[in-house]
């Protein structure tokens, strides 16, 4: 978010970002219940099964919550599908499914944790290129990741700290990583006052 000349938020951009956040959960949440629905499962089965509560699960599918990407990956993996399934943007069609052009990018936007996806690639295939940015001091949180696939990256701009089953490292620009989903992990931007920029990629094994 841009700042005033003190340093404060520039009122117009927070009021957009509270504007924009709350929209940007109704179409995930939209989305989730889509899907959810058209495999014939009951929150209270999804509930069950990623250990999240059917309250929130609600509330996430109403906009009314909005999701962390440690749940939307728990019900990613539920439902079989990878986090492409789950964004939202131009419906321009790929040529052939094989382009996407600049403009016509979908996009994931966890406004609360200030973490932005762009996916990069269209189709339902297993594997999902995504730009992702993560804004100043932005990441997952203290409790890892764990979901099926594998995934890889490059950092593009800024620096992110990648925990890997308790092994930290601080990657740069030009800097790239790879491992299994299965493997606890966290990420984050240590930067007060600069973004990250990842080229990330995501494999993700069809049901």
């Amino acid at each position: 978010m841009k700042q005033a000349a003190d340093g404060s938020p520039n009122e117009q951009d927070a009021a957009e970002a509270m504007t924009a956040g709350p929209a940007a959960d109704r179409a995930v949440g939209q989305r989730l219940r889509g899907l959810r629905q058209a495999r014939g499962l009951s929150l209270k089965a999804v509930a069950g099964r990623t250990g999240l509560s059917i309250g929130y699960l609600s509330q996430v599918e109403r906009g009314l919550s909005s999701p962390s990407l440690r749940a939307l990956t728990r019900v990613a993996d539920l439902l079989g599908v990878g986090l492409g399934a789950l964004f939202g943007g131009p419906e321009e069609p790929a040529a052939d499914g094989i382009v996407t052009r600049a403009g016509a990018r979908a996009a994931l936007t966890l406004w609360r944790a200030g973490i932005t996806k762009q996916l990069l690639t269209r189709g339902d295939g297993s594997l999902s290129l995504f730009q992702m940015q993560l804004a100043p001091l932005a990441g997952t949180g203290d409790e890892p990741l764990v979901h099926d696939g594998e995934e890889a990256g490059l950092v593009m701009e800024g620096a992110l700290v990648l925990t890997v089953e308790g092994v930290m490292a601080e990657l740069g620009p030009g800097d790239s990583f790879r491992f299994a989903s299965r493997r606890p992990h966290r990420y984050r931007n240590p930067s007060p006052d600069r973004p990250t920029v990842v080229l990330w990629v995501n494999a993700v094994p069809k049901p």
